[in-house]
């Protein structure tokens, strides 16, 4: 397949580098436009439209952007990499070649549940569900998400990245086989040494943040405001993607790209009109 790979760490983060590495060793062809600096939290901001977004060549096939995820798939798609066009080109006459998929991540920390609002991540797999091409966030769930970390590992301690990303390549097929026009695939994977046992399709759960807001005054005066991280947790329920990776399998959530589903209220468009 012709893969194209992003994610909101930035082009050197090592979840990117060994999933790129293994993907091309497994028969793809492997295109990379990730960031340049770090993204993460970013949700779907855009920047292209305050400027060019410059690209760099890393090696053949590689590119740091300096811009978020969803800046990197626009660039990459809509003539930044010529040979991922998914539109025609009228100066070179070259007919649309879209990748087969695109794959975002992997991420350094889960994404579950309402992570996914303000993930850079997310958003690049939602940008390519808006392209029309198939698409997958992929996320290295740390052990603090289920409050039982085992002694000496805390946020990224150990990261099990040759796990997770032989996860990947193995079940790569299963898991793009869910996706579904006007949607992404969101997948979490335990970080943990073992392959995760299954991977289970999943909702996104309702996550629990403990963050609050420290206030400093300068000595000029000035008012600060510092983020104090608390733990993350989630609602506890069943068949929910923090259900099904605490129970140490990869959650898979089909999520739907649009503000809203039009099916759940085309029944009241009739009332609406005769008002």
């Amino acid at each position: 397949m012709r893969i194209l790979l992003t994610n909101d760490d930035g082009i050197k983060s090592p979840g990117i580098l060994l999933l790129a590495d293994e993907l091309r060793k497994a028969g793809h062809r492997v295109f990379t436009v990730a960031p340049a600096t770090d993204q993460s939290g970013v949700s779907h901001s855009v920047t292209f439209f305050n400027g060019p977004r410059k690209l760099t060549a890393i090696k053949e096939d590689t590119w740091s952007c300096d811009g978020t995820p969803a800046d990197c798939i626009v660039v990459g798609l809509l003539g930044g990499i010529p040979e991922l066009n998914i539109r025609p080109d009228p100066e070179s006459g070259s007919l649309p070649s879209p990748p087969d998929i695109i794959l975002s991540g992997i991420n350094r920390g889960a994404n579950m549940g309402t992570d996914i609002v303000y993930s850079g991540t997310a958003a690049g797999a939602r940008q390519g569900g808006f392209c029309g091409v198939p698409s997958a966030a992929l996320s290295l769930a740390d052990n603090i998400i289920t409050g039982n970390i085992p002694a000496g590992i805390g946020r990224g301690s150990v990261w099990h990245w040759e796990t997770a990303v032989a996860f990947i390549i193995k079940h790569l097929e299963e898991i793009m086989s869910y996706w579904k026009s006007d949607s992404f695939l969101n997948v979490n994977i335990p970080n943990r040494k073992e392959m995760p046992v299954s991977l289970v399709r999943a909702f996104p759960s309702i996550r629990c943040y403990n963050d609050r807001i420290r206030r400093f005054t300068a000595p000029d005066g000035q008012l600060y405001c510092f983020t104090e991280s608390g733990v993350i947790g989630a609602k506890a329920e069943k068949g929910s993607d923090y259900d099904v990776v605490e129970g140490n399998s990869a959650s898979l959530s089909e999520i739907y790209i649009h503000p809203v589903l039009r099916e759940s209220v085309k029944g009241g468009e009739d009332a609406l009109h005769k008002t």
